[in-house]
């Protein structure tokens, strides 16, 4: 009776060490990317410093008039990627990210973590003696 019980006993510690380690370190989204305007990125917390994000996503809502909002707050990792980040707030940016089940103290507040920087709008370049905002090139003019 006691070898079926630690016999069964290690097969559950196995299996919820196996699920522990998908839960929180095997991506559930391996590739997404996001495209908004940068809000802000911070470095944050109490006793696990992280680097955290958020980007603002616009569009139309579907049945309704006008634009909505929506917010995608994000976690990253890496010290490069965070500083890379803080010289985009306020401009369009599109970010890879990877989606995990679970979130991780040390990793972050949230469990999408950005990895890399897809592509980043240049910022508009304002005339020293005009206060108007010239017209952006998209490339697809007539």
């Amino acid at each position: 009776m006691k070898k079926a019980l630690l016999i069964i006993g290690t097969f559950l510690l196995i299996g919820l060490l196996i699920f522990g380690y998908i839960w929180f370190y095997v991506p559930f989204s391996d590739s997404g990317v996001k495209a908004g305007i940068l809000n802000n990125v911070k470095h944050k917390g109490i006793i696990f410093k992280t680097f955290e994000g958020e980007l603002i996503q616009s569009g139309f809502r579907p049945g309704q008039q006008g634009l909505q909002s929506n917010e995608f707050q994000f976690s990253i990792e890496n010290r490069e990627l965070y500083d890379k980040l803080m010289s985009l707030s306020g401009q369009n940016v599109k970010l890879h990210y990877k989606e995990y089940f679970g979130i991780l103290p040390w990793r972050g507040y949230t469990k999408y973590i950005v990895d890399s920087i897809v592509s980043a709008d240049p910022p508009v370049q304002l005339s020293p003696n005009s206060d108007e905002i010239p017209p952006q090139v998209t490339g697809t003019e007539m």
